[in-house]
């Protein structure tokens, strides 16, 4: 009688052993879920950022373009002549300039 009630105890102490099991398995499982979803909202946040990013580098790319063709420009005779009627009031010789009354 003392074996059946062993193996009775034994018994008892395999289910309580695996329903404790199954609990931290269920709890790592919602555990596990609710991390998964706090990341893909850090990767949606951090796709939007890149985007934002790559968007301000294309800018600047550009922006960086536009200064260098200036930058050519500025080493022109064509712009020399420019900023010359521009700023100084210069014509060439021959030239003939007519104003307008608000002038």
């Amino acid at each position: 009688m003392a074996r059946r009630r062993a193996a009775y105890q034994k018994r008892k102490q395999n289910k309580f052993a695996m329903m404790l099991v199954t609990l931290v398995l269920l709890m790592l499982i919602v555990v596990v879920n609710i991390r998964k979803g706090e990341l893909r909202e850090k990767q949606a946040v951090y796709a939007a950022r890149q985007e934002e990013l790559q968007r301000k580098i294309d800018q600047e790319e550009a922006r960086s373009e536009e200064i260098r063709e200036y930058e050519k420009y500025t080493q022109t005779q064509k712009y020399i002549e420019d900023m010359a009627k521009e700023k100084l009031g210069l014509v060439y010789e021959d030239e003939i300039v007519f104003k307008t009354e608000g002038e």
